[in-house]
Parts: C-alpha cells; structure tokens; sequence
C-alpha cells in the first residue's frame, strides 16, 4: 500500500484580513491629560483559511473553511507618555531629598573616644546621623583589642568614622576600625581626620629627611574599597599645599576649610565694619587671601638675623584697626606672639587670632594672653580655634581670649553629600 501523502495547507490567498478597524478620541496635549482615560482603539481582524483533508481509505478529498480570530474584544493602547505633560508619575519625581529638604541619605557615624564630644555635636546637626560605638579595650601587653557593636546592622549602610591622630600611639588602632569597617559591606565609607598632622613642621632641605606625612598619605590610601567605591577623606586646612597630592588613587579626598566659621563670627562683632586681616607670611597668604579678599589686608614676613626669626611688615596698614591674624595652625606660637607685637607697634586698636588647628603641645597655650579690654601690646581680644584638635579644646574652654569655633556643622554637611 502506498503511503499517504503529506497534509499540505495552502495558505497563499487563503489567509486574508477580512476586516480592519480603528478609532480614538482626540485628546488635549495639556497637564490634565494625565487625569483623563487614555484613548481605547478597537482593533478588529479575521481570517479565512481552507484545510484540505485526506480520506485514507477511500482516497477523496475535501476542504472544510475556518473562522479565525472574529471580532476581538477593545484592547487598550496606553502612548508615551508625553515630556511636556505635568504630573509625571511618582516613582520618576523621586529625588535625593523629602519634601522638609532633608537628606534621604543615613549615616552611621563611629567615632575614636578624643572626638566623642565633637561625634555628638555633629549628630545633633542632622537627624540622618546616628551615632554607633566601638569598644576601646586593650589586651594585657598594651595592644588594641577591639570591638565594633552590631556589625551585621550596619550592612548596607553608609557609615563613617570621625578620628584624630594626635599622637602616634593611637593612630595604630583607629587605623585598625580605619580598615575592617569599609569590609562589612557598607554601601559607602568615609574618613574624617580633621587634622592631618605628620607634615606640620617638615621641610625636605637634606637627603635623608623623611616625609613621614608621605607616608601616612600612603596608609590613607590602602584604606580597603567599600560595596560603594573608594574610601572619601575629609580633611579641614591641611598644612602644606602640596600633601593634597601625596594621596593615591584608591582614596577620595575632600579639601574642606575653617575659614567660613571665622567669617560668620566676624560678621556678628559689633566693629565688624573695622576689621582688617593679617598673614603672618607668605604662606598664609596664599593660603587664606582668596577667601578674605573682601577685607583690607595686611601680610608680614619672616627673614632671619643671624639665629633668630623676625617678623617684619610687608604691605597693608593696621593703624586704628582691628586686625585679626589668621593660619591654618598654631604650635608654640612664637610667631603670632611677633606678629602681635608687630602690629601693635604700627597701631593696631585691637588684636585677634584665628588658626584653624590648635595643636599647642606642651600647653604653649598659656603665652597668649587677654587683653582686658583695649591693651593689644598685652594681648589679644580673641583667640579663635576649631575642635579639630579635641585634647585642647578640652584645656582652654572657657578661658579668655580662647574662644571654640565647632566644625561640627561642616562635618555633618560634608557626610550628608
């Protein structure tokens, strides 16, 4: 018996649109076609098609016709929505910020125990930080042992920890949270050391000096990459320009300043129309003047005579002014003590101080002091600091002519970006 042959379905001229239909409402390209339906089009096909069908048997053959597809339903055919439309949808408004213009972005902020009272005065700044703790203990041989609470709780979080290296001995451990913090897979880390010390006093004049501020850069550098990308580094008025350079690409850093804290306390005193800026030197000069420049301005200079440095006056005149000397930073203060005497010798009215890092080792502090109401050779009016170095904040609050200028608000603006 032969086989039967293959079912073959002719599909040319068979299979053709009977009907094809479509109609919208116009509607208006204005913002309150979002609040209006979407237009519905109807679309309506069929087809017709013819089967041949085999009878195996008795070898006759026949066609029989199919309807396909009569009459759809109405589908709904939602357009773009269009640019220029008001109202878009909730989800593509979404920003950065609520509507009180807070931050959406949390922080959970550790702190070192000098910059805990630093730590609080940034939290209370902003609601979208929350304080977390460490334990600062110690093994019986002198090494750190230590511990970082809830550590689960913090996965997914951006977090932040405030240090400062005041002295070498503790700069081993906070560079120990420094490293294991960025590993329990935060979405973001940043480090803010307000003061970077190390590069105060170096000056490269001999092969075998060692730029130890280098090499603390370097450290910085390595600290491990987040879930979120490198590690961002705050850093308020770093002493020598050129250590913004030193750090390595694995780091972010950000170059904040303490400048602006002094420009909003000068605007409140009440000869604020009286003031006039001085640099001890060059340095300063260059450092400080762009962001001073709506002041008249005075700059010193050092030159030596044989071992001794003196201050002498280089441009600008203090006569009947207040004159406010302004640095970045502060040690023993022997040449803010010249510089006073400098300009009280040319006329000065009053004179005042403002370094943005206090270092003050040794309590060389206690030389400065007030000038009881109008003797500027004896004195100073006010000696302004920020807490960027927590161990002197500590030693001269609340003693004339000292006053606290917090960064805690810069800090918290600068976590929150």
């Amino acid at each position: 018996m032969a086989a039967a042959p293959p079912l073959r379905i002719p599909l040319a001229k068979s299979l053709k649109p009977t009907s094809f239909s479509m109609s919208s409402s116009s509607s208006s390209a204005s913002a309150s076609a979002w609040r209006e339906p979407f237009p519905s089009y109807k679309l309506g096909c069929s087809c017709r098609c013819e089967v041949k069908s085999f009878d195996h048997h008795h070898h006759s053959q026949s066609w029989t016709t199919v309807d396909r597809f009569p009459d759809l339903d109405p589908i709904t055919i939602l357009p773009a929505p269009s640019r220029s439309l008001a109202g878009p949808p909730a989800s593509v408004a979404a920003s950065a910020r609520d509507s009180s213009g807070e931050s959406s972005k949390k922080v959970c902020l550790f702190y070192c125990a000098e910059t805990k009272p630093l730590a609080e005065r940034v939290a209370a700044r902003s609601d979208a930080i929350e304080l977390r703790s460490i334990n600062w203990r110690k093994f019986a041989d002198g090494f750190p042992d230590l511990f970082i609470h809830n550590a689960h709780g913090i996965r997914g979080q951006h977090v932040a920890f405030l240090a400062s290296f005041s002295s070498p001995g503790v700069i081993f451990e906070q560079l120990s949270i420094i490293y294991a913090l960025p590993k329990l897979f935060v979405s973001s880390f940043t480090l803010v050391l307000p003061f970077f010390p190390t590069g105060t006093s170096e000056r490269m004049e001999d092969e075998g000096d060692v730029a130890t501020a280098f090499t603390l850069a370097r450290i910085l550098s390595n600290v491990p990459i987040s879930r979120g990308g490198p590690t961002n580094l705050v850093i308020f008025d770093i002493h020598a320009l050129p250590e913004r350079f030193y750090f390595g690409d694995n780091i972010l850093p950000c170059f904040e300043s303490g400048i602006p804290l002094l420009k909003n306390r000068l605007q409140q005193l009440p000869d604020s129309d009286n003031i006039s800026i001085a640099f001890p030197d060059d340095g300063s000069w260059k450092r400080f003047h762009k962001q001073l420049q709506h002041f008249p301005m005075i700059v010193c200079a050092k030159v030596r005579e044989g071992d001794r440095r003196i201050v002498r006056l280089k441009e600008g005149n203090p006569k009947g002014r207040h004159v406010v000397i302004v640095d970045d930073l502060v040690q023993s203060g022997g040449t803010l003590v010249e510089c006073q005497k400098l300009l009280a010798a040319h006329g000065a009215e009053k004179i005042s101080a403002y370094v943005t890092h206090g270092i003050f080792p040794k309590r060389s502090w206690e030389r400065f002091e007030h000038d009881n109401g109008g003797n500027p050779e004896n004195g100073l009016t006010y000696f302004w600091i920020t807490d960027s170095c927590p161990q002197t904040v500590n030693e001269v609050l609340n003693r004339p002519p000292f006053e606290v200028l917090s960064l805690a608000g810069s800090i918290a603006a600068s976590l929150l970006i």
